[in-house]
């Protein structure tokens, strides 16, 4: 997410002109010399594009000198919208979902095909069939996606494992346990038995929402896409957490709570459980132990539903794009300079830099050396142009083993979930339209009405207004775009 902070001036940035460094498979087309200077547009983000340590490892790793300019941190698609019009000459960009599309759909981007054809072999290794088609508009290939780190859990239920013993309570396995649970504890140990927080549709699905059947987005019914607001499964979960604040089980202070709030409230012995995330698991778990060194946190098993079935949802899909504008001057060397980026040996370096620098290897897995890691490689993941889709996440995970409460964190979550995870049919859609305009209102709308009917302020007989109000402010819309690209990519 680009953050609102003052923007780094694009007039501001520096030239980069590096040597090449000879006798590297990256280096395709000769000597550094022979290379052009290459500029490339980079999202926004708080420190120098020209002077990283990223920025000079690629231009060593590949002979390419490279100069850098990014989009600021405020309306930057009307910033990005202007610079094209203006043929800014620009032979690369990294664009977001909704500025790919744009662009990609108004012939602002040169067609990839026959370039990565012949100068891509790397990339074509590197990026899946599936991936592939995420990046494509009416056929033909407009980008290189970028897919991240995998698919991976980022939160689940941690609880008072030491007051659970006290109490006599086994850990809870199903909606019904959970219930029990949260109301022994209310009234044994007077905390609040369950907090969550406002701040996203995240805090207030989840694990619990999972044992309703309410996981993705969206749900495949007989082939056609049906959003997950448009489910029964939807209202069954809502009544059930209503159940749980009516009586106090659930935190009363919901509509207030900030993420930084519930954490608190956890880690000060407030609350008996919430849902963690393994990111903030070091500075919430640390916190907790300073204020009670006696407490035993727990991650609670993934819920099953009535059936005893556990499953989990899990984000996935391309992130960014990196494209050549239509008008780039240096469209090969753009394309050969993304195909040396992704040759296994320079993009291993690019992720994780030089063993027994930057990481080290125990036990077949990558682990950071601290703080070179950091210092060198904290904005690396900026400069990215698709990623080996087949090692890196192993490679990603050297950055969640900075802290041993992150890496137990974060490898209890992907142990617990394996075999359960689930992803959105449409994950791995190019981006659709309809979709791009609707989703973000759409998705504060949902989360607005969720908290009324959790907490009471809206009768969940009125569920069925706000999904005739959810549809005509672009859910009906948005749902008719899902369900063309759905039905056409079965074909």
């Amino acid at each position: 997410m680009i953050r609102k902070i003052a923007a780094i001036s694009l007039a501001g940035a520096l030239t980069l002109s590096l040597a090449a460094c000879g006798g590297n498979s990256g280096n395709e087309g000769g000597s550094g010399s022979d290379k052009p200077e290459l500029k490339m547009l980079l999202q926004y983000g708080r420190f120098d594009p020209n002077e990283d340590y990223a920025a000079k490892a690629i231009s060593r790793l590949t002979g390419y000198p490279v100069q850098y300019d990014m989009l600021p941190a405020e309306e930057a698609d009307q910033k990005l919208n202007l610079l094209v019009a203006n043929k800014e000459p620009y032979d690369l960009m990294k664009l977001s979902a909704p500025q790919f599309y744009n662009l990609a759909s108004t012939g602002a981007l040169e067609p990839l095909d026959d370039l990565i054809e012949k100068n891509g072999p790397d990339i074509k290794k590197a990026i899946s069939g599936v991936s592939w088609e995420s990046a494509k508009l009416n056929g033909k290939i407009y980008g290189v996606p970028e897919t991240g780190s995998g698919i991976a859990i980022s939160e689940e239920l941690v609880v008072r494992q030491d007051w659970l013993d006290e109490l006599g309570l086994k850990m809870p396995t199903n909606p019904d346990e959970l219930y029990t649970v949260l109301k022994t504890i209310k009234e044994k140990k007077n905390v609040i038995p369950l907090t969550a927080s406002k701040d996203a549709v995240s805090a207030l699905l989840g694990d619990i929402a999972a044992a309703f059947g309410v996981t993705t987005d969206w749900v495949d019914q007989d082939g056609t896409l049906v959003h997950q607001v448009e489910t029964p499964q939807m209202k069954e979960y809502l009544a059930y957490m209503n159940k749980l604040y009516a009586e106090g089980l659930l935190d009363t202070e919901l509509p207030l709570n900030t993420a930084a709030k519930m954490m608190e409230k956890f880690a000060n012995g407030q609350a008996a459980m919430f849902k963690i995330a393994w990111y903030n698991a070091p500075s919430t778990i640390k916190a907790l132990e300073k204020s009670d060194p006696n407490a035993k946190p727990a991650l609670v098993p993934f819920l099953k539903d009535m059936n005893g079935k556990a499953t989990v949802y899990a984000a996935s899909g391309t992130t960014w794009y990196a494209v050549v504008p239509k008008y780039a001057k240096h469209k090969e060397d753009a394309v050969k300079l993304l195909n040396a980026k992704l040759s296994p040996d320079i993009f291993k370096e690019l992720a994780i830099g030089q063993e027994g620098v930057h990481h080290e290897v125990k036990d077949g897995k990558y682990y950071p050396i601290l703080p070179k890691f950091t210092d060198d490689l904290n904005n690396a993941s900026n400069y990215m142009t698709g990623v080996d889709e087949t090692n890196y996440p192993n490679y990603w995970q050297a950055r969640v083993r900075k802290d041993p409460t992150l890496q137990s964190y974060f490898e209890q979550m992907q142990a617990n979930a394996e075999g359960l995870i689930v992803t959105d049919p449409i994950a791995l859609a190019p981006p659709i339209p309809q979709v791009a305009e609707n989703k973000l209102n759409l998705l504060q709308l949902q989360i607005d009405e969720m908290l009324n009917f959790i907490t009471g302020t809206e009768p969940l007989s009125d569920y069925d207004k706000f999904v005739a109000k959810w549809k005509e402010q672009g859910g009906a819309e948005m749902t008719e775009g899902a369900n063309e690209w759905y039905k056409s990519s079965k074909k």
